[in-house]
């Protein structure tokens, strides 16, 4: 198949024709497929409606200690809860606390307990003259929404196949004590699916912060998410890694059951050093007098251990690798050659991140939606909304049918190549 880029003008025209008669077909179709967010599929909600049965009115109630969960108590989660949690977080579960449905709520609560109180004992930042976030990009736009929500600067932060740009990191971080934190998904990136490479994790060990509250915000959403069962990305554990290095106060990690029982019925949870959580409780115990223990203990008899989590996380991947096949397929199929756009094959993960030519981005996503396919916004994977570059898109293949994926790939694929050959003629 011909590269776009070796077309002439006449016959880029003649294709831009072609397409365009493909295009006023497919709008006459009157479809509506959502692919704007990362949602599980009914398919997905239906594989834990059994947790829903596991406690009722004659149940017993108590934890194992014998802690009664209708009642006070348990600040940090219960403990066989903990457990659960320290498992699928490969952390002890000393270091855990359990909090409610979201693990969202947690990182904004950890960022406004930062404005308001600073960090143990810091100087809270919201008396100081600038605070800095560093945004690895493409990213997750909720992230991004908190820091900006709290008048944060962010600066974008380039990623690779092996992580975020380190030297970057280590520059502004380093020498910068304006520098309060960093954002990172480390497994099955959002959007990029990519997993950092040990060495990355190691150098965010060994990071010497210009400021002392200066934390890395390890968001680990899709740690046992695999699309695969005999393939699974490994990362090293970056609380052992900082405790190594001499640093185990500096990484908050954050993970949540969002994606593996009920988005909007979970349980998040966030571990960090002893010095962290003191801290940490501190706060909370003004704030709340304790989570959801109910939701709790109900997720502990439904999955018994972490060993049910991953029995119940491989039919997820079961679910969801045809979804993110059709996609993958449809886009080596037709786009392979013709040097229009980028992609990448997710081993695990909720997305697929594609990269058009510069400038195309938000033409694609415009068309799309012009078609009856609604995709995340373009420029939500930057910080501010703004990808300097207009380039990258965010797939999310989890909540249409696998049929319907398919339909929406194919859209995507002509709205892409349309879009491209518009640029190139334009650029003639």
């Amino acid at each position: 198949m011909k590269s776009y880029q070796e077309m002439n003008k006449n016959e880029l025209l003649e294709l831009k024709a072609n397409l365009e008669s493909k295009y006023k077909e497919e709008k006459a179709k009157g479809l509506s497929l959502n692919m704007a967010r990362g949602k599980p599929g009914i398919s997905q909600l239906e594989l834990a409606m059994p947790m829903l049965n596991v406690l009722n009115s004659s149940s017993d109630m108590n934890t194992i200690l014998g802690n009664d969960t209708r009642n006070y108590g348990d600040l940090d989660g219960i403990g066989e809860c903990r457990r659960l949690m320290a498992d699928m977080m490969e952390v002890e579960k000393d270091n855990v606390i359990v909090c409610g449905n979201s693990s969202l709520n947690i990182m904004y609560d950890t960022i406004a307990r930062s404005m308001a109180f600073g960090v143990n004992g810091s100087t809270p930042w919201n008396k100081l003259d600038k605070v800095k976030f560093l945004c690895p990009v493409p990213g997750y736009d909720r992230h991004f929404k908190i820091t900006e929500a709290f008048g944060i600067e962010m600066i974008n932060i380039p990623m690779d196949e092996n992580g975020p740009d380190m030297d970057l990191v280590e520059k502004y971080v380093n020498n910068d004590e304006a520098v309060k934190g960093i954002w990172c998904v480390p497994k099955y990136s959002n959007p990029t699916g990519i997993s950092y490479s040990d060495e990355t994790v190691k150098r965010f060990a060994a990071l010497t912060p210009a400021a002392p509250d200066f934390r890395i915000y390890w968001d680990n959403a899709y740690c046992i998410h695999h699309l695969y069962e005999d393939v699974h990305d490994k990362i090293l554990n970056i609380l052992d890694e900082c405790e190594k290095a001499g640093h185990p106060d500096m990484v908050y990690i954050f993970a949540s059951t969002s994606k593996i029982s009920f988005p909007g019925s979970g349980i998040s949870a966030i571990a960090t050093s002893k010095a962290n959580l003191d801290f940490i409780l501190s706060k909370m115990t003004v704030q709340t007098i304790g989570h959801d223990k109910i939701n709790q203990l109900r997720h502990v008899r439904f999955f018994k251990d972490i060993n049910g989590l991953k029995a119940h996380m491989k039919k997820h991947g079961e679910l969801l690798r045809p979804k993110f096949e059709a996609v993958l397929n449809e886009l080596d199929a037709e786009l392979t050659g013709l040097e229009i756009g980028s992609w990448v094959k997710p081993r695990g993960g909720y997305f697929v991140s594609f990269n058009a030519l510069p400038g195309c981005a938000k033409n694609i996503v415009a068309k799309c939606k012009d078609l009856g396919v609604v995709l995340t916004g373009a420029g939500a994977t930057y910080p501010y909304g703004k990808d300097p570059l207009d380039s990258n898109i965010r797939i999310a293949p989890s909540f249409p049918t696998p049929e319907e994926m398919a339909q929406a790939a194919k859209i995507f694929v002509l709205c892409v190549k349309l879009a491209s050959v518009e640029k190139l003629l334009e650029d003639k």
